[in-house]
């Protein structure tokens, strides 16, 4: 608990540094270019096959009543944007945490290095990751967030549930990308396999935490059903500079964790694992 806690406190003074906000810039553009050209070319065309759906199963009577039993019919008139939204919100994370694993994470790794050298030393670059390694590890724990994501829409009935379900989800994605690209030029593949293994519950539980935070862009780009279809565009720029920032900190905290774990097991490789994150 230590280690995570020493990694957070170091991960929140960095997040504001001047170097650190613009790290966020790249990924927020190239996110806003290509959320706005799919937008503009295919939202209205996923409408309408939501829409075309939904009059062909009956799943306006269905979503009434459903609506209805929980007190809540005002929101049929916006059942088809909302499901469309809901569709699209795991294709937005996608984007951003794979902006922020390719254009940013190599540059918060050296960051937090430098950081870490005046305490620990110099840390020898093994390189046992790569940029092809990362984009493989990234798509494939999207395609598995996906499909566990689609699985799960039924639980926005129960917005508890669902809530706990967006969470787990989010911290074993997050937990997946994030430790690959934190120790991608510094471990060798040895290292991060036994990094990873010995560290799998902290790891987990930093990416859940951040998994809550997620869950706020996500309002924010629904409120865009809920609102005003003229503030979307608005809302929908908002969401994606908070999942830019919300994984801009999550990366500084998996990168902060997993280098010190890193120094500490260089150092004294027989370490017990419930030593070598304090």
């Amino acid at each position: 608990m230590r280690g995570i806690l020493d990694a957070w406190a170091r991960a929140l003074r960095s997040q504001f540094t001047g170097r650190m906000l613009l790290l966020s810039v790249l990924p927020f553009i190239l996110s806003v270019l290509l959320w706005g050209v799919l937008l503009y070319v295919g939202f209205q065309p996923l409408l309408d096959a939501v829409q075309s759906l939904f009059a062909q199963h009956g799943g306006y009577a269905a979503s009434s009543g459903m609506l209805a039993l929980f007190g809540m019919s005002m929101l049929k008139t916006v059942a088809v944007p909302l499901l469309a939204m809901l569709l699209l919100l795991p294709l937005m994370i996608m984007s951003s945490l794979i902006f922020m694993g390719v254009a940013a994470m190599p540059a918060i790794g050296r960051h937090v290095a430098g950081r870490l050298e005046a305490q620990f030393g110099k840390l020898e670059k093994k390189e046992g990751g790569s940029l092809l390694g990362s984009l493989a590890t990234g798509l494939g724990a999207v395609l598995i967030f996906l499909v566990l994501w689609l699985l799960s829409l039924p639980l926005y009935l129960f917005p508890p549930v669902a809530l706990v379900a967006q969470v787990v989800l989010w911290g074993w994605m997050t937990a997946r990308v994030m430790s690959y690209d934190a120790l991608a030029s510094f471990a060798s593949a040895e290292e991060r396999r036994l990094l990873l293994r010995r560290h799998r519950g902290p790891l987990l539980a930093i990416g859940m935490i951040s998994g809550a935070a997620g869950a706020l862009p996500g309002l924010a780009w629904i409120g865009g059903a809920l609102v005003s279809v003229l503030l979307f565009p608005f809302l929908a720029m908002l969401s994606i500079w908070l999942y830019v920032m919300i994984f801009l900190f999550t990366g500084l905290w998996f990168q902060y964790y997993l280098l010190k774990a890193l120094f500490v097991l260089r150092a004294d490789p027989q370490k017990p694992v419930q030593d070598s994150s304090n």
